[in-house]
């Protein structure tokens, strides 16, 4: 039996993704937007409380998380009982920040990541943790879940459409520096960015899509409706990979969703405005809307 503890999104796609396809059996400390992933991926999933399931788990497996510190509890918890962990990474950035409870330093007994970009990077900041390199599980799931999505979208389409993805940049910046502009700007500056230059794109969009990211409330953005004569649109019910396969591009910050829709064979562009931190996602393909308004 193994504990698996995780909360932000990101990392629970991956994490459920991987436990899926190894058909594992587990205990769940699930909170935050995890408990709906797991949910909506393996079905009537029973929540357990933390140190009981470490306890009466042979190991613990976890993701990373910024918006909770709950995976480094577990981490901690696991060395007390003598448990080996296992952290999952689902990203490209703040890898050190990762571990962080505090100030202090909780690392896992080993850490397995999706693909050879993380790997190379993570041997750079943590040289003694053993590193897995498996295949990235909850890649495999969008792109067999993209080939069954019927929504044909063409560069000649009528309908051209561009989707943007929020992060709630500041709200982290927050927490781990104490300070909302610690990468020099937020997220409304990002979207504004995007916005007040989207014409710089060389298409006329029919449609805007904004997706608030799982922890925010499409409230948060609704001053677009007075800022902007542009016909953007909130997202609705659709999944992420279907409002991916709606659109002709993908744009955000150094989001998941851009490597996503990298996958799906969008245009992604990052809206990193200028005297911003630069792009942590380490995708070529990746364009940069401050050097094409710089053209």
């Amino acid at each position: 039996m193994i504990a698996v503890i995780s909360h932000d999104a990101g990392g629970a796609e991956y994490l459920s993704s991987y436990i899926r396809q190894e058909k594992l059996q587990c205990l769940y400390v699930l909170d935050g937007p995890a408990k709906i992933i797991f949910e909506r991926k393996l079905s009537n999933v029973k929540i357990t409380p933390l140190e009981e399931a470490i306890k009466k788990s042979s190991s613990v497996i976890c993701s990373t998380s910024w918006q909770s510190t709950i995976e480094l509890e577990a981490i901690e918890l696991a060395k007390k009982y003598d448990k080996h962990s296992t952290a999952f990474l689902d990203h490209w950035v703040n890898y050190r920040n990762r571990f962080d409870l505090t100030g202090k330093l909780v690392v896992p007994d080993k850490i397995v990541v999706g693909d050879s970009i993380g790997e190379s990077l993570i041997k750079e900041i943590f040289p003694r943790i053993p590193i897995s390199l498996v295949e990235n599980p909850y890649f495999n799931d969008i792109l067999k879940e993209l080939s069954a999505i019927d929504i044909p979208i063409t560069e000649n389409s009528n309908d051209i459409s561009a989707l943007y993805v929020c992060e709630p940049l500041s709200e982290h910046a927050k927490i781990q520096y104490g300070d909302a502009r610690y990468w020099g700007y937020v997220e409304e500056d990002a979207l504004r960015f995007f916005l007040d230059n989207i014409l710089s794109l060389g298409h006329s969009y029919q449609r805007i899509i904004l997706r608030p990211h799982p922890s925010e409330n499409k409230s948060k953005y609704s001053w677009v409706y007075d800022e902007y004569d542009l016909p953007i649109e909130f997202s609705g019910n659709h999944s992420l990979l279907e409002d991916i396969a709606r659109s002709n591009l993908v744009a955000g910050c150094q989001s998941t969703a851009m490597v996503v829709g990298i996958m799906a064979g969008k245009r992604v562009i990052s809206c990193i405005p200028e005297n911003g931190a630069a792009c942590g996602l380490p995708q070529k393909d990746i364009e940069h809307l401050q050097d094409i308004v710089s053209d």
